[in-house]
């Protein structure tokens, strides 16, 4: 057997392994990368949640003080309208 051949039998399987493993990382990177913009989306996704929920719970708060202000004005007039029968 001839050198060139010996080494050409050692040097292309060697590359495969190397080429298999430098795609694994290549994967895992971009994966990796993909899994941060979606936790980025999901986080961004929960912040305007929150936003939501604390703008919603000041509206029914606003809500609940205004049919308080007309149920005591709705029992004045009821008060007033017993007199006057």
């Amino acid at each position: 057997m001839s050198a060139s051949v010996f080494y050409a039998a050692f040097f292309f399987p060697s590359a495969a392994i190397v080429l298999v493993f430098f795609m694994k990382y290549i994967s895992a990177v971009l994966q990796a990368r993909v899994r941060l913009g979606q936790d980025e989306a999901y986080r961004e996704l929960a912040t305007k949640a929150t936003n939501s929920q604390a703008e919603t719970t000041a509206a029914l708060v606003s809500v609940g003080t205004a049919l308080a202000d007309i149920q005591s004005r709705i029992t004045v007039i009821e008060k007033i309208l017993k007199d006057v029968e």
